[in-house]
């Protein structure tokens, strides 16, 4: 048995290949190539390090703390400036991200983001904007934020839109809130909404934040809403329909319009969950369709960053029946050309009578605004228009492509939209959805999304996007093809997999259930 070295790395943990004959040789690091081992910050910290120097305060020095002074050392471990700087690059370099490859997660649209909106958000006026200056020396800032709001409405072909929600759930909440507003103010007080199975799981979470009793309507067995069973349980309790088209089953919603029209002919309202923009912008008009509110996640249609879980940008698009009830402030533009933010003096003027009040103590995410604003006006409205139709024909690709050997649930119900689906079934033994997805990673793709949408076993569920090239999708398709065919032959190795990532499998039931929250050096961890 191996001494550790000073990171507590042993050379019998370095990882074996996949058939465990040709591990290669020790090495006295743990570091395989140019692939760096890379110990924790508080295994290489130290507390009497810092890459900073700071004076000590002169004696006398008048005391701004209010008697919060530090008793006693806080013990914060500290690192020189070129330590921390190849800490995290080492660290980087363990991790997957857009710039490395295909990103296949379905349902979050992972594509690329395109350097020109970068540029555009780091110019001065944009990056170093700040909530709190004075209204006159923002004045640009309103006009972006109003243009993509204007763009925004024209896509959609909706009346108005919220610019302030800060991601998708915070949409649907706004969008909730809004229905609610119009509901009190006719005196309605409805109970329920409906949440179709094919939806996206934040739907019901939504609703049942917002005070609403949640119940589920089926999918056809073509993975569609039962539109007869939606109109059966249509009735004066309903507030609201939650629907997410495209749906979670990579399907266009075809009954869309009668569904709408069945919602609004029993007083409620239409809700559509946005996040697969992506697949019908430039295409369909979410408004031509009966929808009364719809958030749009900046970061899966327009380009923005998706920043590993911010900052994020969720606005809403309203119906004019909706519209009045949507939350302050917003940018509109005057008789003298001016755009002005619109708070609670002056709303009135613009038919925005009955706010519900506010999402956010600002305006919104400046940057985010400004990277979706670029892409838009660098595509244009024909160049929109093929953002959905390639997102539509790479992940049909995908799907004809695999069809043959995965198990693909809705293959034979047309064309999907910007995502495929298949299951587990043929597995070999007792393979998951989860063991294939580990091997995937060994073939150095990002697993796809799995599990989800849950009216579908073994889920698993592929979003290309449109900014990957045929030559992309063909060596992705081969690596899947191969993990597959090792799943339908019961390949027991696959459940170790897997084996050539920085990381070896994790116990996650066990991560989930029993996580350690906070550091400890001694030998029990």
């Amino acid at each position: 048995m191996s001494a550790p070295n000073a990171s507590g790395w042993k050379p019998e943990m370095t990882v074996a290949s996949q058939d465990g004959l040709h591990s290669g040789p020790v090495t006295a690091t743990g570091n395989r190539a140019l692939m760096l081992e890379e110990p924790l910050l508080f295994e290489i910290g130290r507390a009497d390090v810092t890459g900073v120097d700071l004076p000590e305060p002169a004696a006398g020095a008048p005391n701004r703390l209010g008697g919060l002074d530090r008793a006693e050392p806080i013990g914060l471990l500290g690192l020189t400036e070129p330590e921390t700087v190849r800490h995290y690059t080492r660290l980087s370099r363990q991790n997957y991200a857009i710039d490395l490859g295909l990103f296949p997660l379905g349902s979050c649209t992972m594509k690329h983001n395109p350097r020109l909106n970068e540029k555009v958000a780091r110019m001065p006026g944009f990056a170093d904007v700040h909530p709190l200056q004075p209204q006159e020396t923002v004045r640009g800032a309103y006009e972006v934020i109003n243009e993509l709001a204007e763009w925004l409405i024209r896509l959609t072909g909706m009346h108005g839109v919220a610019m302030s929600p800060k991601a998708g759930a915070h949409g649907e909440l706004c969008g909730i809130l809004c229905i609610r507003a119009a509901l009190e103010a006719r005196g309605d007080a409805r109970e329920v909404i409906l949440v179709p199975e094919s939806a996206h799981g934040t739907n019901p979470a939504t609703a049942a934040f917002a005070g609403y009793r949640v119940e589920d309507i089926p999918a056809t067995a073509e993975g569609r809403v039962d539109l007869e069973a939606l109109k059966a349980r249509l009735g004066p309790d309903v507030a609201a329909v939650m629907i997410t088209n495209p749906n979670t089953c990579g399907l266009f919603e075809s009954e869309m319009k009668e569904i709408s029209d069945a919602v609004h002919a029993a007083g409620g309202f239409v809700y559509c969950d946005g996040a697969n923009f992506n697949a019908i912008v430039g295409k369909v008009r979410p408004g031509d369709l009966g929808v009364d509110a719809m958030h749009i996640n900046l970061h899966k249609t327009f380009s923005t960053p998706h920043g590993g879980g911010g900052p994020g940008s969720g606005p809403v698009v309203l119906s004019e029946a909706l519209s009045p009830f949507g939350p302050l402030p917003f940018t509109a533009r005057t008789a003298d050309g001016v755009v002005h933010l619109v708070e609670e003096e002056g709303a009135e003027k613009f038919g925005h009578t009955q706010a519900f009040g506010r999402m956010a103590a600002f305006h919104g995410q400046m940057g985010m605004f400004t990277r979706a604003l670029t892409y838009i006006l660098s595509h244009g409205a024909d160049g929109l228009k093929q953002v959905a139709e390639d997102a539509v024909l790479n992940a049909n690709y995908i799907l004809r492509s695999l069809e043959d050997l995965l198990d693909a649930p809705f293959g034979a119900s047309g064309p999907c939209m910007h995502e495929a689906l298949f299951s587990d079934a043929g597995f070999g033994g007792d393979l998951s959805t989860l063991d294939l997805a580990k091997s995937l990673i060994d073939e150095g793709f990002h697993p796809m999304t799995m599990y989800f949408p849950l009216v579908v076993h073994g889920a698993m569920l592929v979003e290309p996007t449109e900014t990957e090239s045929k030559a992309s999708l063909d060596q992705f398709i081969g690596a899947f093809r191969s993990v597959a065919e090792r799943a339908k032959a019961g390949d027991e190795r696959m459940k170790q997999a897997p084996y050539y990532a920085p990381r070896r499998r994790l116990d996650e039931t066990l991560a989930a259930r029993k996580p350690k929250l906070a550091w400890s050096d001694d030998a029990e961890g």
